[in-house]
């Protein structure tokens, strides 16, 4: 295997045996002991000067202590089938959750404190650098148990909701598949299979996302059992907090009205009739009467083209470089340091994924990279969010990881830049229409598709609380959100029924999917933004990106003349979109 795709930990740890490591779990503990007996009870009576000194200490601890866990995710998601790997990740789910709960003293006594000397603390200007924090906490203050109550929670949940989700993980990267291929049998991994949908044989397209799907059937008792436990955990945890609807904590912590996610994704339902459009264009342009939807990444018969690993590096940092020199070099730093790892494997985690470490820590990239321009255009949205990251390391360890309604922006911002770039330097018609579909494709799935995934999670939680959801049932669900988005314009093969058991986002990040709706659309907006007002609009985007999480989603956007409550200003998004299908009609 050669090493330059794999990327490099050493700069965080030589080893998972280093006695660095070690070190660093001992002090973290020792630190946090330390700062318990100093703080505990004793939160709301500090001053402004002693409660800046406190929020240092207590994200410099944050930082040291986030250091030895990330390390361990990145070991185990790059080899999950490591017994070494597995006793780290394990050890570090351990060592954070204890951590956690003997540091939950100091939020809950920020949270607690009573009304009159907390707005005097936020109005002092000593800390006006920690405002915003402290303006999100208190938002949780009618949702927020006792010390002792969130602890409890925190501690069971080792043996609860997070046994399931690294169940998920473990069974989810063990799975193989067995796919004959031109008279020859291979066993495949799931991001090899999956990478099948962009073949251009539409009876092996089929046959290899029926194997994929199948699979997981095989493991429903499991899938159905992860899922089922994870909803039950979430509607107790409602109850216990007095929460009214299953996305109410993710809207608050995202800093984005309710009503405001409502609009997103109403918006977005009234325009699935332009998907549904794009799909029968689809079809002629394949030659088909109708799409399966094993169809819907199929490439063009003269769009077929294989790109090697070093062929997408240097589009991407190209494409990068075209809108501004230190994107491109911040884009070229993943590869030049070797944090990135690169090819599928048995064990590695699927899909792809940023690792936002610390603003001392660089980013880490996980790809599993098969070839085809989907391919480059995932390297680009991951770069994305690595230059979001680097360039909001200007923010401390408690402003700096960006809003979830933001997380999206730069990743989505950055395949924009690509797929311009491409289509801007292409001459052949045929090559320009296989680019509009890919884009096309990429804005469908970012925004209609996850649109789907949050329906059919929102019904999972509000149907859950009724009682257990059998295999069936949630098949019932996943088959009836997606038939709205598909209409008759795709025909859904029978094992997609299945679709939602392979689905991580479910389990490891409650309604994270609207984000990516809301990223692709704010994308779309600022990119016409850009069009227009080019170099002058690069500050300004940049400085959105530094902003990280240290300002609420509209103080940040504002400077760029957003306003997320405008449900106008989403369809702004899906009128690009149209205007993108125009495009390609011209073309066929």
């Amino acid at each position: 295997m050669n090493s330059d795709l794999n990327w490099d930990t050493t700069p965080l740890y030589p080893s998972p045996s280093a006695p660095e490591l070690t070190r660093s779990f001992e002090e973290g503990a020792s630190q946090v002991a330390a700062f318990r007996e100093r703080y505990r009870s004793k939160v709301a009576g500090l001053s402004a000067e002693a409660l800046l000194e406190a929020l240092r200490g207590y994200e410099t601890l944050q930082e040291a202590l986030a250091k030895p866990q990330l390390y361990a995710y990145l070991l185990f998601a790059a080899d999950s089938e490591s017994d070494e790997n597995k006793r780290l990740s394990q050890k570090s789910a351990e060592f954070g959750n204890l951590m956690g709960r003997e540091l939950l003293f100091f939020d809950l006594e920020i949270i607690q404190m009573e009304e009159e000397p907390f707005q005097a603390l936020l109005n002092d200007l000593l800390l006006a650098p920690y405002r915003h924090f402290l303006e999100v906490l208190r938002k949780f203050k009618s949702h927020t148990l006792t010390e002792r109550e969130e602890s409890l929670l925190s501690q069971k949940s080792l043996t609860g909701v997070q046994a399931f989700c690294r169940l998920f993980d473990e069974v989810s990267a063990s799975l193989r598949y067995t796919l004959e291929i031109e008279g020859e049998k291979r066993e495949m991994t799931g991001e090899e299979v999956l990478a099948l949908l962009h073949h251009p044989d539409a009876e092996l397209r089929e046959r290899a996302f029926g194997t994929f799907l199948k699979r997981h059937e095989e493991h429903e008792i499991l899938f159905s059992a992860v899922f089922n436990n994870v909803a039950l955990d979430h509607s107790q945890e409602l109850e216990l907090r007095n929460y009214g609807h299953p996305m109410e904590p993710t809207n608050l912590g995202n800093e984005i009205p309710t009503p405001v996610v409502e609009s997103l994704m109403q918006v977005s339902e009234s325009n699935y009739p332009l998907a549904q459009e794009y799909f029968r264009l689809k079809a002629q342009l394949l030659g088909m009467p109708r799409l399966k939807n094993s169809d819907v990444y199929a490439p063009l018969s003269d769009s077929g083209r294989q790109y090697s690993f070093d062929e997408a590096r240097v589009m991407v940092v190209e494409a990068y470089r075209g809108f501004s020199a230190e994107f491109a070099q911040l884009a070229d730093s993943f590869f030049l340091e070797k944090r990135v790892d690169v090819l599928p494997r048995p064990g590695k985690s699927g899909g792809a994924f940023c690792m936002g470490m610390t603003p001392s820590l660089d980013p880490y990239l996980l790809l599993n990279f098969t070839g085809n321009l989907r391919d480059v255009s995932t390297i680009a949205h991951e770069v994305g969010h690595g230059i979001h990251f680097m360039l909001a390391q200007r923010q401390t360890m408690l402003n700096y990881h960006p809003p979830l309604p933001l997380a999206e922006t730069a990743s989505v911002f950055g395949e924009m830049l690509l797929t311009r770039q491409l289509l801007e330097n292409e001459t052949d018609n045929a090559v320009k229409r296989s680019l509009l579909c890919a884009k096309i494709e990429d804005i469908i799935a970012t925004t209609f598709r996850q649109n789907v995934l949050t329906r059919f999670e929102e019904r999972m939680h509000l149907e859950r609380k009724e009682g257990l959801l059998t295999a069936s049932q949630l098949c019932d669900i996943w088959w009836e959100e997606n038939g709205k988005l598909y209409g008759d314009a795709v025909q859904m093969i029978d094992p997609y029924r299945f679709g939602w058991s392979y689905i991580s986002h479910f389990i490891h990040a409650r309604f994270y999917c609207y984000s990516y709706t809301c990223a692709e659309l704010l994308v779309l907006s600022l990119y016409q933004r850009y069009l227009k007002q080019r170099e002058s609009f690069i500050p300004i985007y940049r400085d959105i990106l530094a902003d990280g999480g240290s300002r609420t989603p509209a103080e940040t956007l504002a400077p760029a003349g957003i306003v997320m409550s405008d449900p106008g200003f989403w369809q702004d998004g899906y009128d690009l979109l149209r205007d993108l299908i125009e495009e390609l009609k011209k073309l066929v």
